[in-house]
């Protein structure tokens, strides 16, 4: 079922994603526009793990919303360390690592559910650490002010963000270690590109 309550939870998350964008062009001073796309990044959030929760509770699981969960969860990210990367809060080589570990790790799902066997690369506590660390340390990054004259979120949230990259490579490998022994058992020998004859 499409439109169900945990669902439209979700639709809410993708919604949020043009709105997280279209903050930084409204007429708005930084400091409030930094403070809406932080609001709409936490709340996106919260959604995500209400949304599962519901969905159980409810008895509402479904195939469509097992995959548009974390497409949502994943194109918000994304937006948000594009936006980052714009305003020189993230290093562009943190976007790239960790943007390219989502599509490829995706791609790698997608492939394993192909060959039957997406159980080999399903979400770990390494893939829930990692999100984890993505979730604290991009509010931070977006609200980019003082907290509580203690510490500069920027900084705080650079740090977790780092980490973030660390696991994100490591759990990126680790994913690839599990679905290395399927995907060599479907390279046959005619596969191999030195057993051309030509």
């Amino acid at each position: 079922m499409i439109f169900n309550w945990p669902n439209i939870l979700t639709w809410l998350r993708v919604l949020a994603i043009p709105l997280l964008v279209a903050v930084y062009f409204l007429p708005i001073d930084r400091i409030s526009m930094n403070q809406i796309a932080t609001a709409l990044f936490v709340v996106a959030a919260i959604t995500d793990a209400v949304d599962g929760w519901l969905a159980r509770k409810l008895g509402q699981t479904s195939a469509f919303g097992a995959f548009l969960d974390p497409v949502a969860d994943k194109l918000i990210v994304c937006a948000a360390l594009v936006m980052l990367v714009n305003f020189d809060r993230v290093p562009a080589l943190i976007a790239i690592i960790i943007i390219g570990r989502e599509i490829t790790i995706s791609a790698l799902r997608e492939w394993m559910a192909q060959l039957g066997a997406r159980s080999n690369v399903a979400v770990n506590w390494l893939g829930k650490l990692k999100t984890i660390a993505q979730l604290v340390s991009i509010p931070l990054l977006l609200f980019d002010a003082s907290m509580m004259g203690l510490i500069h979120s920027r900084v705080l949230g650079l740090w977790l963000i780092y980490i973030a990259a660390f696991l994100t490579v490591w759990s990126m490998f680790y994913y690839l270690k599990q679905a290395w022994p399927v995907l060599k058992a479907q390279q046959g020998p005619s596969d191999h590109p030195f057993n051309n004859n030509d």
